[in-house]
């Protein structure tokens, strides 16, 4: 046991009155109270003080460590939120770069039938030009009539049928290779 003689035993009680303090810890229980009713109630008082003191801080660690575990979840559930994220916008960047790959293949498709048209239109008035020209020309041959106008004209007229459709397929390839070319 620790004795402190009577003038501490006075200063701690005229500390305790003045100021509110208490002595604290186990040191407590080590004090002599050397038979003074006043410093035996300061002893008593001061281990209440102590042990309210050491509850109090008790329930302040459990608060914060609750605080604590709360938010440890809530980050690794922002950290699950965050992987999801990432993971929908990768999912999001593969569906638009597919959809980019199908509207482009849709637009050749199109394209390509839309120059078979085309083609198969010109080719179509090609050889009904020519072959109304031919059966003029053929009509005009067996009815006797002069046929140098007409036979002068069906041959310009295949002439410029056949530049023409030259011209026009000439005009589609290279669309279709520029067109080709400028995307690879």
């Amino acid at each position: 046991m620790i004795k402190l003689g009577k003038v501490i035993q006075k200063q701690l009680i005229d500390i305790q009155k003045d100021k509110g303090l208490y002595l604290e810890g186990n040191i407590i229980k080590l004090v002599d109270n050397e038979g003074d009713p006043a410093f035996t109630q300061y002893l008593k008082d001061a281990g209440e003080n102590d042990r309210s003191s050491r509850r109090k801080r008790l329930e302040i660690t459990k608060q914060i460590q609750a605080q604590n575990k709360e938010l440890m979840t809530a980050q690794e559930e922002n950290m699950q939120l965050m992987d999801e994220l990432r993971v929908a916008l990768e999912a999001a960047e593969n569906a638009k770069c597919a959809a980019e790959t199908d509207l482009d293949l849709l637009q050749k498709k199109t394209q390509t039938e839309l120059i078979g048209t085309i083609v198969k239109v010109a080719l179509w008035i090609v050889v009904g030009v020519g072959v109304i020209t031919t059966l003029i020309y053929g009509v005009a041959l067996a009815t006797g009539v002069d046929t140098t106008l007409i036979g002068n004209t069906w041959s310009n007229m295949f002439g410029i049928l056949l530049t023409n459709s030259f011209s026009i397929i000439g005009t589609i390839m290279g669309v279709k290779y520029a067109t080709e070319k400028g995307k690879s």
